[in-house]
């Protein structure tokens, strides 16, 4: 380790500041994802900043966000121990505020170089708890925000425990004296803006003297801009990084769904060929999920997509992703409320991609359906549950005989379309298209109208009249329409 003075605590500049993905279970039931193993990003050391500093917003920029982190650091070299020897390797303990810019997540998402990496992002401190003095088990942190408490989570709701976390990563890596790791946030993390105070505590409360890191206090403030796009790419937010950010759809300022219920009113009685026939017009050819049927006519299904890709099996593979609490059971334990389960089996029909008990799982989320571009087995008994599934149709095989459940919550190919997430996905006896949820109450308005317009043609046609200038309208039909329209019933 280091002698060169850093801010904060530490008595010298870490080798490696290691930060955990996600490790409380109330931030996975918070983010609609609980994950099978832990997983890793680096913070440069540049990033250290002290108790009492400021932390930059750059000027472009609006999501800022904190999370209040419990720091180890590793008091003597660590590799290849087992959880029960762990904790031994590790001196002491702190309050960390792991600072985000989510502006720049866009093109390094899940490395966090640029958006967790930035000059002062990793303050830690004020005070170093001696960890031989404090059971890891029973830690707390704590953080306020312009002094209201907002964070609040105890090691006890940890997925995955500190010495897990230290011996996962010494079978791969040495962990070197004076290393920290940030050991994940529990919910209520959000965003801050310039001239909001947040700060950050850990303690044992529970130990007589409630050791205590002191509060670990960051101030917000204004920083410069001038990304040059030449060089890298710009700050961008979307919706989706507006609510990871701030916590949920509702702290963020939006709609608890990417459909507000009038727009799904909207979106229930368009068509599916008149949204694809909308989309076609603003230059949107491929959006149509191909080949995949309701399992019962008649089936209308709205929602936003939550996706899901499957790989071709690969026996070594299923081995060490199939089974377990594997990528296709957590998708269908955290899909939310009014999202439609969007699956890759890369048009593999032979194969179920879910069965009854998968699909009963969804309806208990409250899920807005499933769709496949594979098989589905127990299709008779699907069938009779409430919640629209459109696949390729029935196959008995499970999983293991054409695919390995993968990754989910990406960008992923159904039907021969791009799906993203919270894409709005909408089916009927048609088929099932994709809609950019930023055109989609422009689409749903426009479908309508044209099935208003095009009622009105049939009724004519079925009168008597001729298609050629009825269908599509030419001036003097128009005129006549436009007439009946004002006229009313």
């Amino acid at each position: 380790m280091s002698s060169t003075p850093v801010p904060g605590p530490l008595p010298g500049t870490p080798g490696k500041i290691i930060a955990v993905h996600l490790a409380y279970e109330s931030r996975a039931a918070q983010r609609g994802r609980r994950p099978a193993a832990p997983s890793y990003f680096l913070k440069p050391s540049s990033s250290l900043g002290a108790s009492g500093g400021t932390v930059e917003r750059p000027e472009g920029t609006e999501l800022l966000g904190f999370e209040g982190e419990i720091a180890l650091v590793i008091g003597s070299p660590t590799r290849g121990v087992s959880p029960a020897e762990a904790w031994n390797h590790v001196a002491w303990v702190t309050a960390s505020n792991d600072w985000g810019l989510y502006d720049l997540r866009a093109n390094d998402r899940g490395s966090n170089v640029r958006n967790k990496g930035r000059d002062g992002y990793t303050p830690l401190g004020p005070r170093l708890i001696d960890a031989r003095t404090v059971d890891p088990a029973a830690l707390r942190v704590r953080t306020w925000l312009n002094g209201e408490l907002v964070q609040e989570g105890e090691t006890v709701g940890l997925i995955f425990p500190f010495a897990q976390i230290i011996a996962d990563l010494s079978q791969h890596l040495t962990l070197e004296t004076g290393d920290v790791i940030l050991t994940g946030t529990p919910a209520g993390a959000s965003v801050a803006v310039p001239g909001d105070v947040v700060e950050v505590e850990v303690d044992a409360p529970h130990l007589a003297g409630a050791p205590s890191s002191g509060r670990l206090t960051s101030r917000v403030i204004a920083g410069p801009g001038g990304f040059d796009p030449a060089v890298g790419s710009l700050p961008s937010v979307d919706d989706l990084q507006r609510e990871e950010a701030w916590g949920s759809r509702e702290a963020a300022g939006l709609p608890a769904s990417a459909i507000n219920p009038e727009l799904r009113d909207k979106l229930l009685k368009a068509p599916v060929a008149g949204l694809s026939q909308q989309l076609r017009r603003r230059g949107l050819d491929n959006v149509s999920i191909d080949g995949v049927h309701a399992t019962r006519p008649g089936t209308k299904l709205v929602g936003v997509a939550r996706t899901l890709r499957f790989v071709p099996n690969r026996e070594d593979l299923f081995r060490s992703h199939g089974g377990g609490y594997n990528a296709q059971k957590r998708a269908f334990d955290a899909v939310r409320e009014g999202e439609v389960i969007v699956i890759e089996a890369r048009g593999e029909r032979d194969c179920g991609t879910l069965g009854d008990v998968l699909a009963l799982r969804a309806l208990a989320r409250g899920a807005a359906g499933v769709v496949t571009d594979g098989g589905v087995r127990d299709y008779a008994t699907v069938a009779g549950i409430d919640l629209p599934v459109f696949s390729q149709g029935p196959h008995p095989a499970v999983l293991g005989r054409k695919h390995v459940p993968w990754d989910g919550d990406l960008t992923i190919a159904c039907g021969g379309a791009t799906v993203q997430p919270g894409d709005v996905i909408v089916g009927d006896d048609d088929g099932v298209v994709v809609i950019p949820p930023a055109i989609a109450e422009e689409v749903a308005d426009a479908a309508l109208a044209q099935e208003s317009e095009d009622a009105w043609i049939a009724q004519q046609v079925a009168a008597g009249h001729p298609v050629h200038g009825l269908f599509p309208m030419n001036a003097e039909w128009r005129a006549r329409y436009e007439a009946a329209t004002e006229a009313g019933p």
